[in-house]
């Protein structure tokens, strides 16, 4: 599918000054090519006169064709939220740490750019996570997730005691510190600290990771994308953990409380630009490849 680009978004954390540099280099050159650039009223940077729109941030899916987040993953996550429900794609500058979702590099930004607005890029669709949390005499709790649905003890140094189904089917009961279910993008996030297998994006997978279990038997799995995952608190043991969806706690879950997570029905689609090698990305990152240990070097 081929878009067109009149009105460019630009969402980042403007305090660090490697974004602030990002934004104002980028909004100058998007400015010079005849596009509208759209930029939240609080981000307070010296842009060059009339050379940004402001725009609030929650209304960017509406006024924008294409966001660019610079900085982290954190970064590219909330971007993906706002743009959920919205068919608006998302290219991500690598102003964080590692970076596996926001890929293109700062010295190749303005290439990389203009690759993108001239139709020269690859779209990647990627698939989210609808939590709904339930609480007993209370309205459900909704939230979606690009990355990850994670349950964490919460409030205790105590393990938590919960248990799992999958299609309505008993899976496990559980002893640790909580569980990650992670999409396949969200495979190289907390499930992989956790142990759990790096899955490619474009698997229709999602991946079950056990946090600390007490029990060395209790292995991430991987399941369909689509199933429909319950988690339920323990009424044994006054276990507490929290819920978060890529990072953000959307509440709490105690003794009889529920959650589900099953398939979203939004999706978001990721832009790159020529050149992208999910491989390369991998070994950039985890340092693979390495020179002298029987592997070519990256170029």
């Amino acid at each position: 599918m081929s878009h067109s680009f009149q009105s460019i978004a630009l969402v980042g954390n403007a305090t660090d000054l490697r974004v602030a540099e990002c934004m104002l280099s980028l909004a100058s050159h998007i400015y010079a090519r005849g596009m509208r650039v759209l930029v939240d009223p609080g981000v307070g940077l010296a842009f060059k006169p009339d050379s940004v729109v402001p725009c609030p941030e929650p209304a960017f899916p509406t006024r924008a064709d294409l966001i660019i987040a610079i900085g982290g993953d954190g970064t590219l996550l909330y971007a993906a939220r706002l743009v959920a429900a919205h068919c608006v794609p998302l290219l991500g500058i690598n102003r964080g740490r590692l970076g596996f979702l926001t890929d293109v590099s700062p010295n190749s930004m303005l290439e990389d750019v203009d690759s993108v607005l001239d139709g020269r890029y690859s779209e990647d669709r990627r698939s989210l996570l609808a939590a709904r949390l339930e609480h007993a005499g209370a309205p459900p709790i909704r939230a979606l997730a690009l990355n990850d649905v994670v349950v964490n003890k919460w409030k205790t140094g105590r393990t938590m005691d919960f248990e799992t189904s999958i299609n309505g089917r008993f899976v496990n009961s559980h002893g640790g510190d909580g569980i990650v279910i992670a999409t396949a993008t969200g495979s190289t996030a907390y499930a992989l600290s956790c142990g759990g297998p790096i899955v490619e994006p474009d698997l229709d997978v999602w991946v079950l990771a056990p946090i600390c279990p007490h029990t060395l038997s209790d292995r991430p799995i991987v399941v369909r994308a689509g199933s429909k995952i319950q988690l339920r608190m323990s009424d044994r043991f006054e276990s507490r953990a929290q819920v978060t969806c890529d990072g953000t706690a959307i509440g709490d879950l105690a003794q009889g409380d529920n959650l589900y997570v099953e398939s979203a029905d939004a999706q978001i689609t990721l832009l790159h630009p020529p050149g992208y090698d999910y491989y390369r990305l991998l070994r950039s990152k985890l340092h693979w490849g390495r020179a002298g240990y029987g592997s070519p070097a990256d170029a």
